[in-house]
């Protein structure tokens, strides 16, 4: 019974489901940015690292070998402001 009250709990402090003013905020800026960014961005890194393994520098080619996923997230979460975000509560 418990998970059944935090629900109620949040459907009370929600009832609209709407977006905080800072997530608002973020969503407007962000659907303004081509999706194709973040798929070269990740792309990008991905030879940057590949590059730096190559030139043996292997803890840096790690390190910028995570960002891809980062990148390719934030791309998702584009697409999904730019099909259900901040313009839909308004």
């Amino acid at each position: 019974m418990e998970a059944q009250d935090l629900k109620n709990k949040a459907d009370r402090a929600n009832p609209e489901h709407k977006e905080g003013p800072v997530a608002a905020a973020i969503e407007q800026y962000t659907s303004k940015v081509p999706s194709d960014v973040y798929l070269w961005a990740a792309l990008g890194s991905m030879a940057i690292s590949a590059t730096l393994k190559v030139l043996k520098k292997d803890e840096e080619a790690l390190f910028v070998g995570q960002w891809a996923p980062s990148f390719l997230l934030l791309g998702v979460y584009n697409k999904i402001v730019k099909e259900f975000g901040y313009e839909r509560d308004k």
